[in-house]
């Protein structure tokens, strides 16, 4: 039996990248998995497909976490197939696009900042109804925040990206305050640069460089001698989502192997 055995756990943007390595990991131990997707349909039933292959079990669901009504309708679904919710992972997330604060346009700011701030605010109201429904019966509940290391460094030409992901960790931290009585959970998991496509769309944002492709031409100059990938992140939520974190809320990780 799995460390995660009879619990449903919803990944925003679980068909790509991290949210991929997310649902995968957490249900190669046990949970049935809730893969969200907004627009790219293939790679969310791609994941399922992938998770059934290995005995595991998941539903890929449609919504787009700027959009309340949408959030609404997807958590209703959630609960009416599998029964509840007990693990939300907020992991749906854009780029910005490297400009200056002088030279952003104001739809892009919105449109970040409602992905990485509103979205997750949105879909927490929503399903804290049954994760306390839940937490109640089994014990604990868990959300997990994926931010980014760029709330430490606040580098230039990213206000939209680091105002969205400041924005999500204080969420994130106020939840963990007004949750915890009801054996509910919440943690920020925040990475720094991961192989994946959103992760050299920022890589290209915040250095400049719009040639680059591979992430692992960076390898040598990265921490341990290779990029982070998704299966590393995920490790770290499973983590604060297990009985080893019972003892755990209101924390923020950084998984960037020290940084540089």
């Amino acid at each position: 039996m799995g460390e995660f055995e009879g619990r449903v756990a919803v990944v925003t943007g679980g068909g790509r990248g991290i949210g991929r390595g997310i649902s995968e990991l957490l249900a190669a131990q046990g949970a049935t998995v809730a893969v969200n997707y907004r627009s790219d349909a293939q790679a969310a039933h791609d994941t399922v497909d992938a998770i059934t292959a290995a005995g595991g079990a998941a539903i890929a669901y449609a919504a787009s976490v700027d959009d309340p009504a949408a959030c609404a309708a997807m958590v209703d679904a959630i609960v009416a197939d599998l029964g509840g919710i007990d693990i939300l992972v907020c992991n749906a997330g854009i780029a910005s696009r490297g400009n200056s604060v002088v030279d952003t346009d104001p739809a892009e700011m919105i449109r970040v900042v409602t992905t990485h701030a509103f979205g997750p605010h949105h879909l927490s109201r929503l399903a804290i109804p049954s994760m306390r429904e839940r937490a109640a019966a089994n014990g604990r509940a868990d959300i997990v925040m994926i931010s980014s290391v760029a709330t430490s460094h606040i580098s230039a030409n990213g206000a939209p990206y680091n105002m969205g992901k400041a924005a999500m960790e204080a969420l994130a931290l106020t939840l963990a305050k007004e949750e915890r009585r009801y054996g509910i959970h919440v943690n920020v998991v925040a990475p720094g640069l991961v192989e994946t496509d959103m992760g050299v769309r920022l890589s290209r944002a915040m250095t400049g460089n719009r040639e680059l492709q591979d992430l692992r031409s960076l390898d040598a100059m990265s921490p341990f001698g290779r990029v982070c990938q998704p299966a590393d992140i995920a490790k770290v939520v499973a983590f604060v989502c297990s009985d080893a974190a019972g003892y755990v809320t209101g924390q923020r990780i950084e998984v960037d192997g020290g940084g540089r």
